[in-house]
């Protein structure tokens, strides 16, 4: 009989929990599966879903409620970039009833992707789709970008998808993998809304700037993460080389893009109505 420690061992490999079906196709006895519970190696949830202790706590919900991790809880635990949330999204079956939805928000819809009945994630294109539903267009886009910044999926991939929604559909038609950070998605959808064109990415004095508006207009985003010492002055070396060679460079950081969008677009509208991008 394979022992307690070896079917907590296989759980860990696996996230930290499995359906017992999953167990037993893998070798685990019913017996097997009882001693380890009684032994404290797992815990049984939701009549056949086994977790560990070192089980993730949005997994373990997924088990108790008999559904699917998705939404921005999906896009979290596969480390993409999301906005604040504090409920589990989960998503369940559209027969399902009787749920425990304390701490958790339940997505009836069905994403474009088939998914496996002892699945406790969503695949991608049904998170994509979910977050499409769910979230602020602005806050949607970072996330469905994330996605094709860390190569879990290619924009190719996202315009081929016959999407339901159309919110889904018009995220497909602009996600790009130009920007390198949800700030900067979050930028570029600032100053569209102001009918401004902005191109990314663009190499000037054999560096790469964040955003060039016309010909002459730089503007540099600080992510999450503040830069000091040798990065800031890094920065600051290629800000005033940008300068003297004729540009306006502005700089905001996230705070300022994600949560004083007025004073950015303020700022940039100013910068526009002096003539500064050309």
């Amino acid at each position: 009989m394979r022992s307690p420690t070896e079917l907590s061992s296989w759980l860990a490999a696996r996230g930290g929990a499995a359906h017992s079906s999953q167990l037993k196709a893998a070798g685990f006895t019913t017996h097997a599966i009882r001693v380890a519970v009684q032994q404290g190696a797992a815990e049984r949830v939701r009549r056949s879903w086994l977790v560990t202790r070192g089980c993730a706590p949005e997994l373990r919900r997924a088990a108790e409620v008999g559904g699917r991790l998705t939404c921005v809880s999906a896009a979290a635990h596969a480390q993409l970039w999301t906005p604040t949330h504090e409920h589990i999204h989960l998503a369940v079956p559209s027969t399902s009833s009787r749920h425990d939805t304390e701490g958790v928000r339940l997505h009836w819809t069905r994403g474009p992707a088939p998914v496996g009945a002892r699945d406790l994630v969503d695949p991608l294109p049904n998170v994509l789709a979910h977050i499409a539903r769910c979230q602020p267009m602005a806050d949607a886009l970072c996330v469905w970008e994330s996605a094709i910044r860390r190569r879990a999926i290619a924009p190719g991939m996202l315009a081929a998808i016959r999407w339901s929604g159309e919110a889904a559909r018009a995220l497909a038609a602009v996600a790009s993998d130009l920007s390198d950070s949800g700030v900067e998605t979050r930028f570029v959808l600032l100053a569209r809304s102001l009918g401004v064109g902005v191109r990314q990415q663009v190499w000037i004095d054999g560096h790469p700037v964040d955003a060039l508006i016309g010909d002459r207009l730089v503007v540099q985003l600080d992510g999450f993460a503040h830069h000091q010492g040798r990065d800031r002055r890094r920065d600051l070396a290629a800000d005033a080389r940008l300068v003297l060679l004729g540009y306006t460079v502005l700089r905001f950081d996230y705070y300022q893009v994600l949560f004083q969008p007025e004073q950015v677009t303020g700022i940039l509208s100013t910068a526009i109505a002096q003539g500064r991008h050309r």
